[in-house]
C-alpha cells in the first residue's frame, strides 16, 4: 500500500475481525518490538480476488499472526531461561566470561541479552564498576546474536541501551569522559535501530543524569522534559514518573528545592508501585525531605506517616538511616528537640558504619546546629573533637575538610554561632555535588 488507508477503511478492517485477530492488531499498535519483527517476516503473496476487501486483511493477519506468536513464545522461553544462564555465567571466572559468551551457543539468547542490560541498570547505584562490566558483557553477547532470528534493528536498539548503561556507570564513577564516549556510541546505535520512541526516552533520561552531575542543570532539565514527554506519549506513565524523580533531583542539586516539590507530586501520580516499589519509596522520601527542608513540617509528617509501611519493606541500613534523618527533621521542626537529637545521633552512627562521609558530616552539622541553638557549649566541644578526624579518613575533598576544620576551631573556641553552623552546612550540601566549590571562611 503506497498511501495511508482512510479512517473508514481502518474502521471496516477492525470491525470485520474476530476478537482474536483484533487482539493481535492492538498488540502490534502498542508493541514496537513486534512491529519491528514484522519487517523480517516473509511477505504474504498477492491475495486472490476472493480475498479482496476486509477479508484480504484478515487472511494476511492470520498468516502473520502465527509467525509472530511462535516467535514471541520462543523469546518468552528465552526470558524464562535467562536467570539460570545468568547465574551460571556469573559463576565462571571473570576472565573467562567473554570467552564463554562467544563459544557456548546456549548463551546466545535474547533473554540473557536483556537480563544483562537490566542488571547493569539496577546495580549502577550500588556498584558502578560491576554495572559497567555487565553492560560490556551484554555488548559482547550482542555480536553473537542471530540477526536473521531477532532482527538487526532490534539488536541495534538494545546495543544503544547497553551503551547507555555503560555511560551511566561511568557517570556514577565520575568518569565523565568515558560517559560521553559511551553515550555517543549509544546514539549511533539508536540511529541504526527501529526508531523506537521508548529507547530514545531511556537514553535521554540517562543522559540527563550525566548533565546533572556535570552541573549543566538547564540541559539536564531539558533532556528530562523530553524524556517525560516521550514516555507519556507512548503511554508509559511509570517511566515518565521515574524521569520526573530524576528531574526533581536536578532541581535539588541546583539549589532549587522548592521547584522539586511539585515535580515529585506529579511523579507520585505516575509511578506504578507494584512495578518498582523502591522508586516509589525514593520519591516519597525525597518529597518528605524537601517539604521538611522548606519548613512545611505538617505536610512532611503526614507524608511520612503514609510512607511508614513502605519503609518497613526495605530494611537495609541505607534506607533506615535516611528514615531516621527525615524523622529528625520533622521532629525538630515541630518542636520536639529531644526526639530530633536521638534520631540524628542514630542516623549519624548508621552513616559512620556505612562509611558515607558527606551524609555523616551533614547529620553531624544538624546535631551541632541543635546544640548551638540550645547553647550547649560542652556538647559542641565534644562534637568538635570527633568531627575532623572522622572525616579526614573518609575521602572528603580538601575544601570540605577545610570548612569542617574552620568550624571545629570555632566550636573549640566557643565562638561557633548557629549562623556559622548553618553556613558550613549549606556549603557542604552544595559541595557534595560540586567538589570544585571553594569555602570562604570570611562569610
Amino acid at each position: 500500500m503506497k498511501i495511508h488507508p482512510h479512517d473508514k477503511v481502518l474502521e471496516q478492517l477492525i470491525l470485520s475481525l474476530p476478537e482474536r485477530e483484533k487482539d493481535v492488531v492492538f498488540h502490534l499498535a502498542r508493541c514496537a518490538y513486534c512491529r519491528a519483527r514484522l519487517y523480517y517476516l516473509p511477505r504474504p503473496q498477492e491475495a486472490p480476488a476472493s480475498e479482496k476487501g476486509a477479508g484480504r486483511y484478515a487472511a494476511a493477519l492470520e498468516r502473520t499472526r502465527g509467525r509472530v506468536e511462535s516467535w514471541a513464545l520462543a523469546v518468552e522461553q528465552e526470558r524464562d531461561e535467562a536467570p539460570d544462564l545468568f547465574v551460571e555465567l556469573m559463576g565462571r571466572p571473570a576472565g573467562r566470561r567473554e570467552e564463554i559468551l562467544g563459544t557456548d551457543p546456549r548463551f546466545h539468547s535474547w533473554g540473557l541479552f536483556e537480563l544483562l542490560i537490566e542488571r547493569s541498570r539496577e546495580t549502577t547505584t550500588r556498584d558502578a564498576a560491576w554495572a559497567e562490566d555487565l553492560g560490556l558483557l551484554a555488548l559482547g553477547l550482542s555480536e553473537r546474536l542471530d540477526a536473521s532470528r531477532y532482527g538487526a534493528e532490534l539488536i541495534e536498539d538494545l546495543r544503544a541501551r547497553a551503551w547507555a548503561c555503560v555511560g551511566n556507570a561511568c557517570r556514577s564513577r565520575s568518569d565523565f569522559d568515558g560517559a560521553e564516549e559511551a553515550f555517543g556510541k549509544s546514539f549511533h546505535h539508536l540511529e541504526r535501530g527501529t526508531g523506537d520512541a521508548l529507547e530514545r526516552g531511556l537514553l535521554l533520561d540517562l543522559l540527563g543524569s550525566l548533565r546533572r552531575d556535570q552541573r549543566e542543570f538547564e540541559a539536564a532539565v531539558d533532556l528530562l522534559r523530553k524524556a517525560v514527554s516521550i514516555f507519556l506519549k507512548i503511554g508509559d506513565r511509570h517511566r515518565a514518573g521515574r524521569s520526573l524523580v530524576n528531574m526533581s533531583i536536578v532541581h535539588s542539586h541546583s539549589g532549587q528545592t522548592e521547584e522539586s516539590i511539585p515535580v515529585l507530586y506529579q511523579a507520585l501520580d505516575l509511578i506504578d508501585a507494584e512495578q518498582e516499589p523502591r522508586l516509589l519509596l525514593c520519591a516519597r522520601h525525597n518529597l518528605t525531605t524537601y517539604l521538611a527542608d522548606s519548613g512545611r513540617f505538617l505536610e512532611a509528617r503526614d507524608l511520612y506517616r503514609e510512607t511508614r509501611p513502605l519503609y518497613r519493606e526495605f530494611g537495609e541500613p541505607w534506607v533506615q538511616n535516611r528514615r531516621h534523618w527525615v524523622r529528625a527533621k520533622i521532629a525538630g521542626g515541630l518542636g520536639n528537640a529531644g526526639r530530633a537529637e536521638s534520631l540524628l545521633l542514630a542516623a549519624r552512627e548508621g552513616f559512620l558504619a556505612e562509611g558515607i562521609p558527606f551524609d555523616t558530616a551533614l547529620v553531624s552539622l544538624e546535631i551541632a546546629a541543635l546544640y548551638a541553638g540550645q547553647g550547649r557549649t560542652a556538647d559542641l566541644k565534644r562534637l568538635a573533637e570527633e568531627i575532623v578526624p572522622v572525616f579526614a579518613s573518609r575521602h572528603i575533598h580538601r575544601e570540605a575538610l577545610a570548612a569542617l576544620a574552620f568550624l571545629k576551631q570555632a566550636m573549640e573556641a566557643e565562638t561557633a554561632s548557629l549562623d556559622l553552623v548553618l553556613t558550613v552546612a549549606a556549603y557542604l550540601r552544595r559541595a557534595e555535588n560540586d567538589p570544585a566549590l571553594k569555602f570562604e571562611a570570611s562569610r
